[in-house]
């Protein structure tokens, strides 16, 4: 898979490798930026409306007006794909993030500062789907240890920001011990997230997830599990708060991003779970892949490739 990354700067095509951003600006001095990740299947961008709603949310939560439209951001991530497919000739998946920052201005804490003109990014580069081995072998997940999740009352997790440091710094604790991902606890030591990734836990015939209310980011994939695919096969889907000693209630685990739908977990520092192609977690998954398909049926508008 290639490993170049398509820049789109305000309108600008150009190899993200290349400097394109003011030291001045805003999200690269402060974290004062928002952002989305969409991806695509079958050429499809899946979940825009839903991913571009989050956005406005996000946004709207820091007092940051967006400089362009949904209808303008389908024009530029169309020629942002067509200009990396012309350096690539990837015929896959894309990902594709958008960053919005405040803009740039004279050196200070004061949103004023930036004026009323907010910059925007667009990334896109190849997107492959997890193998067979990964799907048999399962993410290791560590749970966090010294760095708890943001408290809602402060940096709000339900923000969907650049300011990741809270993220960065769980996973670098994770990845030391040997792990993929982090599990992350509130200050309450209740169950969030990961680093990018909601998570899920399976007893029986039923699945639980953290609620939104412990300090986590309203995943769009999180949302149609529970909305759409969920309902369509039967599972029962519900939130329930809960402890790092719960743990061994449950036969399997899995995470949800918008990058990789599905993924099983094999193993949260010494639980271990049920993996496999006979379990819930693959056969939520191929009742998503069979939303997506139902999905793109219904919206060829939002094709990009």
């Amino acid at each position: 898979m290639h490993d170049f990354i398509q820049a789109n700067t305000g309108g600008r095509l150009h190899d993200a490798r290349e400097a394109a951003i003011s030291p001045l600006d805003r999200g690269f001095l402060y974290g004062d930026a928002v952002y989305e990740v969409w991806r695509t299947y079958g050429g499809v961008l899946f979940g825009a409306r839903e991913h571009w709603e989050r956005l406005e949310n996000s946004a709207a939560g820091i007092g940051l007006r967006l400089p362009l439209d949904f209808e303008r951001l389908l024009a530029e991530i169309r020629r942002t794909i067509a200009s990396a497919c012309a350096v690539t000739h990837w015929a896959g998946e894309h990902y594709v993030r958008l960053q919005i920052s405040r803009g740039a201005g004279p050196i200070g804490l004061d949103p004023q500062l930036a004026g009323t003109q907010a910059f925007w990014v667009l990334l896109v580069k190849p997107l492959a789907d997890l193998t067979d081995d990964e799907l048999n072998t399962g993410m290791r997940v560590e749970m966090g240890g010294a760095v708890r999740r943001n408290d809602p009352r402060t940096l709000p997790p339900s923000l969907k920001t650049g300011n990741y440091l809270n993220n960065v710094l769980a996973l670098r604790e994770a990845v030391a011990a040997g792990a993929q991902e982090v599990l992350m606890v509130n200050l309450d030591g209740r169950l969030t997230e990961g680093s990018v990734r909601n998570f899920w836990f399976v007893e029986g015939e039923r699945v639980v997830t953290p609620p939104l209310s412990d300090g986590i980011l309203a995943g769009v994939t999180r949302r149609l599990l529970f909305e759409q695919v969920g309902p369509a096969v039967g599972i029962e889907l519900r939130e329930e708060t809960l402890r790092p000693e719960d743990l061994p209630r449950f036969a399997e685990c899995f995470v949800t991003s918008s990058t990789q739908d599905i993924a099983p977990v094999s193993a949260i520092s010494a639980h271990h779970f049920r993996l496999g192609s006979v379990t819930l977690t693959r056969r939520l998954k191929a009742a998503f892949r069979a939303y997506v398909r139902s999905y793109n049926d219904a919206h060829p508008e939002w094709g990009v490739v």
